[in-house]
């Protein structure tokens, strides 16, 4: 049997399976504190209780009996093989500085691996610079897939302003690539030369740069500002041209064969930056 039990170091918060009703109900509200979902649009108890019989996984953080966050995915195909989509992960806003997001995630990998299955997928926002830092650098994930508007234009969350576009990565989950993120959660450096094909200028908009240099060498940019929640409040015009231009960015890079493998984390000035890195190195599985 897998064990999933777990504890941080500065709380007495636990990581283990999902296994009775009432926790699936505790499930079904944290879907709509975290995300600020109507229950119209939560994913309900009946549905859980099938995906985890048919093979799905149903993991909770809880903080004594209070369950603080959960993970949740089911199997999938792709690529040929088995695989399992981890559809949702929430994790309560005053425990977000509690590493529980890479708990919840390392525990679905292992659950997974004990079903046989060596690849996992999931989706995120590429404009939201904590989540890429979070998927490329300390989990090893990369992607060659770019969906606009993946749940239609009027999601109801209070964090789709700016539409649903979103990144599908995979997680070769027995890769050396994974192995060395997860345990060393090592950040790269960018050497490379290069025009990024989006860059942040000085008063955080977006300057698209459509001229040949941006594809003239085995690895492309795509900058983003760390600030995109602040500017979907604040300037939302600003927020808006943000997807406008990554959108475009993304997708001429993923159809010229480049896949996205990197994010980079820099400081300009007074500016904080994120940088995509995207390779024409095929996707690496081993």
């Amino acid at each position: 049997m897998v064990k999933l039990m777990s504890a941080t170091d500065s709380s007495k918060i636990t990581i283990r399976r999902i296994d009775d009703f009432a926790e699936m109900r505790e499930v079904e509200e944290l879907q709509k504190e975290v995300w600020g979902v109507p229950d119209l649009d939560v994913v309900p108890l009946t549905h859980l209780v099938a995906a985890r019989e048919a093979g799905g996984v149903l993991i909770g953080a809880f903080d004594g009996k209070t369950m603080v966050g959960f993970i949740y995915g089911f199997p999938s195909f792709e690529q040929g093989q088995p695989a399992h989509h981890s559809h949702m992960l929430a994790v309560k806003p005053a425990f977000r500085n509690h590493d529980l997001g890479r708990q919840l995630k390392l525990a679905q990998r292992e659950q997974v691996q004990a079903q046989g299955i060596g690849l996992m997928s999931w989706t995120f926002d590429p404009l939201q610079s904590l989540n890429a830092h979070f998927n490329f650098n300390k989990l090893g994930v990369i992607s060659d897939r770019y969906l606009p508007n993946f749940y239609g234009d009027d999601a109801p969350s209070f964090l789709h302003r700016t539409g649903t576009d979103r990144l599908w990565v995979f997680w070769f989950l027995a890769s050396e690539r994974v192995k060395q993120r997860i345990s060393r959660a090592t950040e790269p450096v960018d050497l490379e030369p290069g025009t990024p094909l989006v860059q942040v200028q000085a008063d955080d908009s977006p300057e698209r740069n459509d001229s040949a240099t941006g594809w003239s060498y085995d690895v492309a940019k795509i900058e983003i500002p760390t600030n995109i929640n602040v500017l979907q409040q604040q300037r939302p015009d600003i927020a808006v041209r943000w997807r406008e231009e990554t959108r475009w960015a993304f997708t001429e890079a993923l159809r010229l064969g480049y896949t996205v493998t990197e994010f980079v984390r820099e400081t300009r000035g007074a500016q904080r930056i994120g940088k995509y890195l995207l390779s024409k190195t095929a996707i690496l599985n081993d």
